[in-house]
């Protein structure tokens, strides 16, 4: 595949491109991931590479500080784009689109991301089904809907954080997001707990 001119050129929805399901197919048939106890499942960012964003800095370090052995775990980034092994954030077109699903109105595009995303999740995990002890997600709004709808399809459970006693006591009808960020305090000191715990197992 050739890469556009810039960052910017892909700017409709990465879920309905040929690219991204040429991508994907390549991940779910040819690629190989090594063996890892934990698989973690984190949501795709705006800024690219996804390693830059404020984001993903944030859960990086995250997982620095909880796991001083990097080969403990691996992970995978997911939503907008499908499903993409972090080590792969720079391929073609992963580095090279420019979309946020959270600034659109349209219900269809929504309804229609979240069927295409449980697909490619449903592929992803049984892909992966022996590859990962465990595996937790970190997700909130319908990034966490297809993940839910993905591990009630294959059985193949994966935790997934924050839980929803926490999101019900953040949520705020008045905002525009109404759960929140992922950055926020309570989420993130809840998903640390989690990783702990499924560390020392």
């Amino acid at each position: 595949m050739k890469p556009p001119r810039d960052d910017n050129d892909l700017t409709d929805p990465p879920f309905y491109l040929p690219q991204f399901e040429e991508a994907y197919q390549y991940i779910i048939g040819k690629y190989t991931i090594a063996p890892r106890d934990i698989g973690i499942f984190i949501p795709c960012a705006v800024r690219k590479p996804y390693s830059e964003s404020p984001s993903h800095k944030l859960f990086n370090k995250l997982f620095g500080e909880v796991f001083p052995d990097k080969s403990k775990y691996h992970v995978t980034i997911f939503g907008t784009c499908g499903t993409v092994p972090a080590e792969l954030e720079l391929m073609y077109p992963f580095a090279h689109y420019h979309y946020m699903l959270g600034n659109v109105k349209d219900q269809k595009i929504k309804d229609d991301f979240l069927e295409i995303e449980t697909r490619r999740l449903i592929g992803y995990l049984e892909k992966t089904k022996d590859t990962y002890t465990h595996r937790i997600a970190y997700c909130i709004g319908v990034f966490r809907r297809a993940m839910e709808a993905a591990v009630s399809a294959t059985g193949i459970n994966v935790e997934i954080y924050p839980t929803q006693p926490v999101i019900d006591k953040l949520y705020d009808a008045d905002c525009p997001l109404p759960e929140g960020s992922l950055s926020m305090q309570a989420y993130l000191d809840e998903f640390r707990s989690a990783l702990t715990e499924m560390r020392d197992r």
